[in-house]
């Protein structure tokens, strides 16, 4: 099992503070992974297994604890007295009527709760009402480049490391796939029909499971570009699919809920607002866009885009795209109430290239830092405040941010 030593790190901070966890993030990124190699560190700690009560509700043997009372009923049976119960419900939207469940063992004495499953069930609907103000959500992503860059005994470089990265997947699982491409393309064929085909549809109730694949799909293939619903609709209608505004909002709506996709809404520096149109879309792993759409070509910028915006995500609560006058910056990461730009790009060796993108961080007349990253591998250098790096260095944490 990988470690993901920054997740149980996060896990342990909370650890017996009187809160219930809530543990979110795309189907097969590693969350009940995550729960067991916690659980082994609780244990490393002195806990002991009386005390640690884990259920699985895609367990077929637990069906009978998917009725409330009788799961309240088991808990608190198994449950020892005059000590910390560590309590895991993995996968719980399986059980009915789960949030008042949870929220009756949270009322008890000497209980710490975790709880995971598929995500667009989870913060939605009655667990945030009943729950409000009584949770916190740790969001789970498949391995970062520098998980995926440990798993390698015998580093052959960033570089190549990167090429694995993007060709190979970030979903932990693949990695039991070796480099056979063909075994990882099937293994994220059902990754993507699980969730869309099957959970976004069933959670929409959207009975024209054509027309989601279809937006799904011009999703994938339009990440890093400036998009309106409306546009989307547009072009789908030109190509003789009759679809709705509304529907593609509700679609992508389900895809973001799934963290499918991710949408990077626009913020206006100057004017220190969200911006409500033109947003932009990107994916949670590019080897899943070569599986839906093929190896169709995508610009090495946008795909180091890609993986520079889930990075910020991993490391801030808000990024956007940013706009200032004509320009845009490519993203504005929120740390502590503060922005951090960040300009992307896959080369600036060519004078032209390097001055179109500086010229929307020199425009942004405060303090706060700048970075430009690029695959460039070149001395970090300073451009009148801003940062140059190699964007490499940056996902693996060579910033020293």
């Amino acid at each position: 099992m990988l470690k993901r030593s920054a997740y149980i790190t996060e896990l342990l901070g909370y650890r017996e503070k009187h809160i219930i966890k809530v543990v979110t993030g795309v189907r097969r990124c590693g969350k009940s992974t995550l729960l067991e190699l916690y659980r082994k560190k609780l244990r490393s700690l002195g806990v002991e297994d009386t005390r640690i009560i884990s259920l699985n509700f895609e367990n077929m043997e637990l069906k009978d604890l998917t009725d409330a009372e009788n799961l309240h009923r088991y808990v608190t049976k198994k449950m020892v007295k005059g000590k910390m119960n560590y309590i895991f419900f993995d996968e719980v939207q399986m059980v009915s009527d789960f949030p008042r469940v949870v929220d009756s063992l949270f009322i008890k004495k000497n209980t710490d709760i975790y709880i995971t499953g598929s995500n667009q069930f989870l913060l939605s609907g009655e667990l945030a009402t009943l729950l409000t103000g009584r949770y916190i959500t740790i969001n789970m992503m498949p391995l970062s480049f520098r998980e995926f860059a440990d798993q390698y005994k015998k580093s052959p470089g960033p570089e190549r490391i990167y090429e694995d990265y993007l060709r190979y997947s970030s979903f932990p699982f693949a990695l039991e796939f070796g480099r056979d491409l063909r075994q990882v393309k099937a293994y994220l064929e059902g990754i993507y029909n699980t969730i869309v085909m099957r959970d976004v549809a069933a959670r929409r109730n959207i009975v024209d499971l054509s027309a989601l694949d279809s937006v799904s799909r011009f999703i994938f293939d339009n990440i890093g570009n400036l998009t309106s619903i409306k546009k989307i609709a547009d072009t789908m209608q030109s190509s003789g699919r009759k679809i709705s505004v509304p529907s593609v909002e509700s679609y992508i709506a389900s895809l973001a809920e799934s963290f499918m996709v991710y949408r990077a809404k626009r913020y206006d520096v100057k004017g220190k607002r969200q911006l409500l149109i033109n947003d932009k879309y990107y994916v949670i792993d590019l080897a899943l866009r070569s599986t839906l759409l093929g190896e169709k070509s995508l610009e090495v910028s946008h795909a180091l885009e890609n993986v520079i915006f889930l990075e910020l995500v991993r490391r801030h609560s808000e990024v956007y795209v940013g706009k200032i006058g004509d320009l845009e910056v490519d993203f504005i990461a929120m740390r502590h109430g503060s922005p951090l730009y960040y300009q992307v790009a896959a080369t600036v060796r060519d004078s032209a290239v390097l001055k179109r993108e500086l010229a929307p961080l020199l425009h942004i007349h405060d303090s706060y830092p700048k970075y430009l990253l690029t695959l460039d591998r070149d001395p970090p250098a300073w451009h009148e405040g801003i940062r140059s790096m190699n964007a490499l260095d940056f996902l693996l944490g060579k910033d020293g941010e």
